[in-house]
């Protein structure tokens, strides 16, 4: 990997001491940055879990991707810079109040070797849309806030559970994960499977989707949402030459360098 170039993507020009400081830092800068999305998939083009096309892909295209994409990559570059990453398998929690299946989703827990405490674990998640901007103290039962909102980590053994308290004060599960670590490659099966089956929400529309300092910028299909401290707007998007120029706007994604 080229670790200036990825810190250049994200705009990241701050410490790189592997301390729990420089993993929040690095945490929002890929998040304002690089985006969570599923156009490839909505184009049928196949996703290949492989460190060298991801870096490919999200840094030299500068485009993003979903959990396996932007999570895997991210892990990667935290481990170059000094961090001690395992690569974790969650599952979303659905409409029908269930779970998803083992490596439904990919989730980091990170150990910061420079810190007084270097063996207190955090979790990090740059690949599940809105949910916490900043790295989550795994040790931790009680409520942790951001900005607006606030999130706690729920034990249920063998699993931990991320609750999110949305801005209109609501406490609702986002998804489960157990601290076994894994292997990049055992998430192949579930990758293919978001990416084919007509049951994956992946599969449904096309939408993109970052994190800003005051809230997050979506495309979802053809609506463009902006949620600035709370507030959601939704704006319909009437033609395709509109949707292009806001990929290029508030992504920088610009699917015509792909053809």
């Amino acid at each position: 990997m080229n670790v200036e170039r990825y810190l250049e993507r994200i705009e990241y020009d701050g410490a790189r001491t592997p301390n729990a400081a420089t993993l929040r830092a690095l945490h929002l800068a890929q998040l304002y940055h690089v985006p969570f999305e599923n156009l490839d998939i909505s184009r049928a083009r196949r996703i290949v879990l492989d460190y060298d096309a991801l870096y490919e892909k999200i840094v030299t295209r500068r485009r993003g991707g979903f959990c396996y994409e932007v999570n895997g990559l991210f892990a990667w570059l935290l481990t170059q810079l000094g961090f001690d990453v395992t690569l974790l398998s969650g599952s979303s929690f659905r409409a029908d109040e269930t779970f998803g299946p083992e490596y439904d989703h990919l989730t980091l827990r990170v150990l910061c070797p420079a810190d007084a405490e270097p063996s207190t674990p955090w979790l990090a998640d740059v690949g599940f849309g809105s949910s916490f901007t900043e790295p989550l103290r795994l040790d931790r039962a009680t409520p942790q806030p951001q900005g607006l909102r606030a999130y706690r980590i729920e034990t249920a053994e063998p699993f931990r559970i991320v609750w999110q308290k949305s801005y209109a004060g609501v406490w609702k599960k986002q998804f489960r994960f157990s601290l076994q670590p894994r292997a990049f490659a055992e998430f192949e099966g579930m990758c293919h499977y978001h990416q084919t089956s007509p049951q994956s929400p992946f599969t449904r529309k096309p939408f993109i989707t970052r994190a800003t300092p005051r809230g997050r910028i979506s495309i979802e299909g053809a609506t463009l949402i902006i949620t600035t401290d709370g507030a959601r707007t939704s704006i319909p998007i009437r033609q395709a030459e509109t949707c292009a120029a806001l990929l290029r706007q508030h992504f920088g994604v610009d699917l015509s360098h792909d053809e």
